[in-house]
């Protein structure tokens, strides 16, 4: 099922509007992690993601907020499910509480472990806005709830 499909699907199911603003994406634009956090996600066990909002800025994209859907993709761009943001929140990096990394669901959920993969992941996004990473830079944490699978 593509991504606009299980949104039709969530949508009837749920009553909503079609209409209803949502996105539709993969984590780590699908670079093969992309099914192991999908699968996460679906099985309850990933609830919350990260990004680097140097980001959002570089892009001129808004900042997500509390109650957006987005559909998840697996890496073939085929639909893993629907979710809603409950909880949205921008710290500085080297403030995000272990907490939040736990819930973010990778690897063995520790904050030391969190901190390494998402340093080695907003690089880039520092990198294209011509910066060096920065340890305080924003964080844009997104907590959500799967609402269709």
């Amino acid at each position: 099922m593509t991504g606009n499909e299980m949104w039709q699907a969530f949508c009837h199911a749920a009553k909503i509007n079609e209409n209803t603003e949502h996105e539709i994406w993969n984590f780590y634009d699908g670079d093969g992690l992309a099914d192991e956090l999908a699968k996460l996600v679906c099985d309850g066990v990933k609830t919350a993601t990260a990004s680097a909002k140097i980001a959002y800025e570089t892009e001129n994209e808004a900042l997500p907020g509390v109650g957006d859907y987005s559909v998840i993709l697996f890496d073939n761009d085929e639909a893993a499910c629907v979710i809603r943001n409950t909880k949205v929140s921008v710290v500085p990096f080297d403030q995000v509480s272990a907490e939040h990394a736990y819930k973010e669901g990778e690897d063995d959920r520790s904050l030391q472990t969190w901190r390494e993969v998402h340093r080695r992941a907003f690089t880039p996004d520092y990198e294209a806005a011509g910066l060096e990473f920065d340890e305080k830079g924003d964080c844009v944490l997104e907590e959500f709830e799967v609402v269709y699978r």
